[in-house]
């Protein structure tokens, strides 16, 4: 299956010789050998790569002259993997290399796998189950993290309320339910409070299905301190448009736990939170505004089906 997030990326010969040069000097050994990866929306480097001595690793490294934004990204996600350290539901942070407003890049475990087909009904349980696992072992591993949080976001979404007339691309009966949807989204945000982490980007392509079935999550450049419901919800997001969408909520105890109000209310505010940047945000990388004109549509049709309009 492919990544559904797919950006344009530089391959690893492409980034600073002095940011090569310290991979080599931290793995020890010459690169000999190198494999790019799709997926993610950042334009730097996605890259396995083999030593001559046998060593094998993942990197990521990015610049601002590629894109001023995802430099502070993967500073987040360095903050938060050295927060959490080592376990096999994640890959481990090795080293990282930071120049002050300058290249970033991450040295991180090589995980043998590939990402999960979660058309695969078999691999779609795989992947819900071991969400479930996931979001466990976060809990608490919020507390003490300078990160923003799920509240902090949701209340960037009711900011947005007042410019959503001017948003072209929402659908009148978006505009229609706005009231309605706004009132839900205040008590939404009473319900985003708490201590786990969460990384709030689980999506096929940042999932990696090992050999023995295992999964791994990666990429925490979006990550949130708040609710347990989080992550089992944007899991669900890859069903969205979907009635099997409405069926899956109702295996995750937390969204249970959530109420069906709230898990609408969020399908309906991310969307038009995406379609919102799509007019209002072009900071980001090559790719992006696409990719977040076509989540919006998939966000609001879950919720336009949920409200019955």
């Amino acid at each position: 299956m492919r990544p559904r997030a797919a950006g344009t990326r530089i391959g690893y010969a492409d980034i600073p010789d002095r940011v090569r040069a310290w991979v080599e000097q931290t793995l020890g050994a010459p690169v000999v050998g190198t494999a790019e990866q799709i997926g993610g929306m950042s334009p730097g480097c996605a890259t396995r790569l083999r030593c001559a001595d046998g060593t094998r690793a993942f990197v990521k490294a990015v610049g601002p002259e590629l894109n001023a934004l995802t430099p502070g990204l993967f500073r987040h996600e360095v903050t938060v993997l050295e927060h959490i350290g080592t376990d096999p539901l994640w890959a481990s942070l090795l080293a990282s290399y930071d120049e002050p407003d300058g290249w970033v890049a991450l040295l991180m475990e090589d995980v043998e796998g590939r990402h999960p087909d979660l058309r695969d009904p078999d691999e779609a349980e795989v992947v819900l189950e071991a969400t479930d696992r996931f979001v466990d072992r976060l809990a608490g591993l919020g507390e003490g993290l300078q990160i923003a949080t799920l509240e902090g976001s949701l209340a960037r979404y009711a900011q947005m309320w007042p410019h959503l007339p001017d948003v072209p691309t929402l659908p009148r009966w978006a505009r229609e339910a706005a009231p309605r949807m706004q009132a839900a989204l205040e008590d939404l945000r009473q319900a985003a409070d708490g201590d786990h982490l969460c990384n709030f980007d689980v999506r096929n392509d940042n999932l990696l299905l090992r050999p023995d079935g295992s999964l791994v999550f990666v990429d925490w450049g979006m990550s949130r301190v708040g609710a347990a419901w989080l992550d089992p919800l944007v899991l669900r997001l890859e069903w969205a448009e979907l009635p099997l969408f409405d069926e899956l909520v109702t295996t995750s105890p937390a969204l249970a736990a959530l109420g069906d109000e709230h898990v609408t209310c969020f399908l309906y505010a991310l969307g038009a939170w995406l379609a919102h940047r799509t007019v209002s945000d072009d900071t980001g990388p090559p790719g992006l505004n696409e990719f977040r004109t076509l989540e919006s549509a998939r966000f609001l049709a879950g919720a336009r089906r949920r409200l019955g309009t």
